[in-house]
């Protein structure tokens, strides 16, 4: 394999409140502690990324990679309105500066769903003044990292909401209703809070209001130090077809994909995360058929969907494409490595085809609190002990790591 191009980025990818820990100024830190919460369990000190982030990266670096995927935490930045946090911005730009230190090109997100419980309480990504609030946060952390940034991705995922709505029969507004309803029983004694008007990172607004949201956040980059790459991460599942879906499916593809995609198309780059395929019915997604490989997640191990979402955002987005996640949640990694490298082998097929990829960063660097599952789905290629937090390099780092040694040409080699 040598049709990966020279620069190739080559990392792994984390998320703010998934790793760093004692992030107790996020929204959805009162909803994992919240009595019957949807939580299976809080999130604690998570992997102490926050303190052991020079540890980890010189652990990425020695493997092999060239990159590495983080976000910063915007409650931490700015955890009352309009006040930012000098400490906070400082740590944000060691650990940028750590990246550059080990060769490792930060890829920086601006907002990885969690936002202050300030804005969630004031109406969240839907209120009127959250693109102006977002801005405000994005220039003030552009002036003071900017300068060391060559990518940055302002929103994770905004098309979530919508992609569950289309696949998976969720009417508008159902999971936001259960989101308030965990906060009313989580915020006894917290000042401030309405849970009627609470919104969580997760629940984001339709395509008009959050492209508007990060029109105004890549012009808030744009207008400070540095000249990065800047661009918005997508869910990208693979939708297919199921027996009578026709309709269904033409319509989760328009609204769930290619509305956001299309509206990347100003943009530098545009973000690909995908997993798996949802087979769509007339209803919407319909089950894994019995005996078919399954990840930690429930998802389908599909591989091949890798390479079919980069076509696709390539198609209607028409710029570079840069893959912000990819992995697989499984205890075998020995199935991590395979799923790895099959997934690889269709990204490269799509470069020879002329696409212009940008780079693969694997979802995760480290075994992770996955949201509301907690710590029992590991993606990581590191294991993270959850009493002592020590590390430990699995097979699939190394592997994948030679691979990104080789940019690629080593992807055929049996390990």
């Amino acid at each position: 394999m040598t049709n990966f191009p020279p620069h190739f980025l080559w990392g792994a990818a984390t998320a703010g409140h998934q790793v760093e820990g004692g992030n107790v100024n996020a929204d959805i830190w009162p909803l994992e502690w919240a009595q019957d919460s949807m939580f299976t369990e809080p999130s604690g000190d998570a992997c102490d990324h926050y303190h052991r982030y020079p540890e980890d990266l010189a652990i990425l670096a020695d493997l092999g990679f060239n990159a590495y995927r983080f976000s910063l935490e915007w409650s931490r930045i700015e955890p009352e309105p309009g006040y930012f946090s000098r400490a906070a911005l400082d740590h944000y730009r060691r650990v940028v500066g750590t990246c550059r230190d080990h060769g490792l090109d930060p890829v920086v997100t601006y907002n990885h769903f969690t936002t202050p419980r300030w804005f969630a309480g004031s109406g969240g990504w839907r209120d009127s003044q959250a693109p102006d609030r977002f801005a405000r946060y994005a220039a003030r952390v552009t002036d003071h990292v900017g300068d060391l940034l060559s990518w940055v991705v302002t929103l994770n995922e905004p098309n979530l909401t919508a992609l569950l709505t289309q696949t998976r029969a969720i009417p508008m507004g159902a999971g936001e209703r259960g989101l308030v309803a965990d906060l009313g029983s989580a915020t006894g004694g917290i000042g401030g809070f309405d849970p009627a008007r609470y919104r969580m990172g997760l629940i984001g607004a339709d395509v008009e209001q959050m492209a508007l949201i990060h029109r105004k956040a890549v012009n808030a980059i744009k207008s400070g130090p540095g000249d990065a790459m800047v661009g918005w991460s997508l869910a990208l599942v693979d939708l297919q077809l199921a027996e009578g879906g026709e309709a269904r499916l033409a319509e989760a593809r328009q609204h769930a994909l290619l509305d956001w995609i299309e509206a990347s198309r100003e943009d530098d780059f545009i973000g690909v995360q995908t997993y798996s395929r949802d087979r769509i019915g007339p209803t919407g997604a319909v089950p894994v058929p019995d005996g078919t490989p399954t990840m930690q997640t429930g998802w389908e191990v599909y591989p091949s969907a890798l390479g079919n979402a980069v076509r696709i955002a390539a198609q209607h987005g028409r710029v570079p494409v840069l893959v912000t996640e990819n992995g697989m949640a499984t205890d075998d990694d020995l199935a991590r490595i395979e799923y790895t490298r099959s997934a690889l082998e269709g990204l490269a097929q799509c470069i020879s085809d002329g696409i212009d990829v940008r780079g693969y960063l694997h979802w995760t660097l480290l075994d992770n609190f996955e949201w509301m599952s907690g710590f029992s789905k590991t993606f990581g290629l590191i294991a993270v002990d959850r009493e002592s937090l020590a590390r430990t390099i699995k097979p699939s780092a190394g592997w994948l790591g030679r691979i990104a040694r080789s940019n690629g040409q080593d992807l055929g080699v049996v390990s």
